[in-house]
Formats: structure tokens, sequence, C-alpha cells
């Protein structure tokens, strides 16, 4: 067999991505995994397409990786179950009433369109919250997919452009030209990129990423019912949960309309867990959440619950870039729950550095290098 240019190991969304930018720049690229397209951590979730700010470069990415999502869509909205529903940040008193304002103003500076609503405006344009709300922002250009077909889908681009896949192959070393396969087989590239979700210590013992596991519910249909995602503004807050090891649980309210009419309710974050079981105590802990903003929630039929391990990092960034050591070893994994919304500009930024062209957004807060004194 050929050699290949780059070897992407791992066919999750941002894995899938990666290949098929790198193929579609001029590499000869051979994406392996040892299962199929959009498992893992791709099927788990819940598929977001949201602009988070908590940090400057955090919006740089969701914003670089919004706007390739924009044009992947305009072709293949049907194909990935694409719904633009809007987000609304929804803010139960006046201290998240002010962190709200500012959000809203921060996404509307970079031409995200963001409009701080009041109680009374929240209400109307989502009858189905509860009542009393201190108010909220409307986010309309986001929207949500079904990863798992976008993941395929790439996957069958990459290979239409002359790339090719090895999928039920599982990698068991990676080096520095190439991977050895758990069957023994060697297969030589110029360069290597690992983006394998959670499993990406198995390969790369010195990247400090960890599984931070969530729970997720979905319920029957209920059509027209909810017209946005709901979120609370307290998503994505970990505070008391920043080392792996403890089993404290944030939860937050998540709750998406999909394309098929069913409520997509989360969501939690708990670390120091490795089993995928679901608690049912988890579990009640993030519907009582749900439904303390949404309350005819308590009237719909749950048909299916699950867990997800986020690939999680001790500073909230992915990890972007070339190994500290191994010289043509790459890595792109990490993103927590943002893997989706960033899957494209992880691509983009990852291609640029590969490719040695200028960086599309600053590259320094993603590098791998910046856990080179975290001990392994």
């Amino acid at each position: 067999m050929k050699h290949p240019d780059a070897i992407v190991v791992g066919a999750g969304i941002v894995g899938a991505a990666c290949a098929a930018e790198l193929q579609a720049l001029g590499r000869d690229v051979l994406l392996v995994d040892a299962d199929y397209p959009g498992g893992g951590v791709t099927a788990a979730g819940m598929g977001h397409l949201v602009a988070l700010d908590e940090t400057d470069d955090e919006l740089d990415l969701c914003l670089l990786s919004l706007a390739r999502w924009d044009a992947y869509l305009s072709t293949r909205a049907g194909l990935a179950e694409h719904v633009r529903c809007g987000t609304l940040w929804v803010a139960e008193d006046d201290a998240q009433m002010a962190q709200a304002r500012v959000r809203a103003g921060r996404l509307a500076r970079r031409g995200w369109d963001a409009a701080e609503l009041s109680g009374a405006q929240l209400a109307r344009v989502e009858p189905a919250l509860r009542a009393g709300l201190a108010g909220g922002v409307r986010v309309a250009r986001d929207g949500v997919v079904y990863p798992p077909a976008v993941a395929r889908n790439l996957a069958g681009t990459l290979v239409a452009l002359g790339g090719r896949t090895r999928f039920g192959t599982a990698v068991a070393r990676v080096d520095d030209g190439g991977v050895t396969l758990a069957d023994g087989e060697r297969i030589d590239a110029g360069d290597v990129v690992v983006a394998t979700g959670t499993a990406v210590t198995r390969l790369l013992p010195d990247m400090p990423i960890f599984p931070r596991k969530g729970h997720l519910a979905i319920t029957a249909r209920y059509p027209r019912r909810l017209s946005h995602q709901v979120v609370s503004m307290d998503y994505g807050q970990t505070e008391g949960q920043t080392e792996a090891g403890s089993d404290a649980v944030a939860v937050a309210a998540n709750v998406q309309p999909r394309i098929t009419g069913q409520w997509l309710i989360g969501s939690c974050r708990q670390d120091g867990i490795r089993h995928t079981d679901v608690d049912p105590r988890v579990l009640a802990h993030v519907l009582r959440s749900a439904i303390a903003l949404l309350p005819c929630l308590a009237d719909m039929k749950i048909i299916r619950s699950w867990t997800g391990m986020r690939p999680a990092t001790y500073d909230g960034r992915p990890v972007i870039g070339r190994h500290p050591t191994l010289e043509r070893v790459w890595v792109a994994a990490g993103h927590e729950g943002l893997g989706v919304t960033t899957a494209f500009g992880t691509a983009q930024l990852l291609a640029d550095l590969m490719l040695d062209r200028p960086a599309s957004i600053a590259a320094a807060p993603y590098s791998p290098s910046r856990f080179a004194h975290v001990p392994a």
C-alpha cells in the first residue's frame, strides 16, 4: 500500500473533519478508527452549534468554525438534520441577567446576532418557559445538527477526494513517522494526527486529556412545542470540578428541539468517573434542572437515556497542534462539549499549522506544548 502523507487516527467529527480538510488541500490522507465514523463521543453528544465566549480565544475558534459550518450546511442541511433554532440563554435572577447582558454585547460586537431579552420578551418568544424569569439572550444563528451523520459524510468526502479509510482497525502505537495497528501491521506516513477523544492518552500518555462524564435523555415526539434551544446561564460553569478524581456533579439545563419533534435534555459534568453506566441520581438531577425552566417536561415521556465521556483538559481549551517532542505527530482533541461546534475550525487551524501557512486565529492558546510541564 502506498504510504499516505498523513494518517488521522480517530473518525469522530473532529478527526473526520481534519482528514477531509487535509485531503482537500492536497495531502494524501488515511483515516483510521477502531470502530466506525461518528461513533464514540460524537454519537453520544448533543450536537449543538453555539458560539461560546468564556474566553476570547474560545469565541475566536467558535466563530471561525461556525462560518465553515454555514458553508457546509448550505448544501447538506438535510443530511445533517440541521435546525437553526437559535439559543435562548436563560437568566433566572438579576446576577445571571447581568452576565447575559455582557454575553449579548460581546457576541453582537463580533457580528454574531445576539439580543438581550426582558423577562416578558422571553415569555413571548418561548411560551414553554416558566413564568417569572429575569430575561436572557437570544442568539438567532445558533442551531443543532446530528453529528454522526456529519462524521460519516466527511469520511465519504475524504474518499471522494481520493483519500482512504481503515475502519474496524485499532491503532496500538503512534510514533514519529507512522502507526502500528493492533494486529502488528506498520503503516508509515509523513505525519500522524491523533484525534481519538478521551483515548488520546492511550497513544500519547503525556497529553493530559481526561474524561468528563455527562448524562442525556430524549423524549417521545412533541412537535412544535419548543422553538429554541434553551440553556441556563450556568452552562459551562465547572467550579469545584477542575481536578480529575472528584465525583462532584455540575448541572445546568440544556434542552434542544430536534428535527424529529423530540426534546433532547442535558446537561451535566462529572469528573473522576470512568464507567459509562447511567446513574439514576445524576439523571434525576439533570431532569429536575430542565423541568425547573420548562415545566411541561414533567408530563412528557422519556424514551431513552445514556451517557457520554467528553474529552476535557485542565484549562478548558482543546489541544490543537504539534506534539511537544514528536516532530511529525499532531493532536486534535480535548474539545469537551464544543467538539461539534469547533470541528471545522479545528480542522482549518490544524491544516494551517501542518502546512506552515499563516494561522487563521491565534494558535498558542491551543498548543500541546502548554502542557509540557504537567505530569503524565
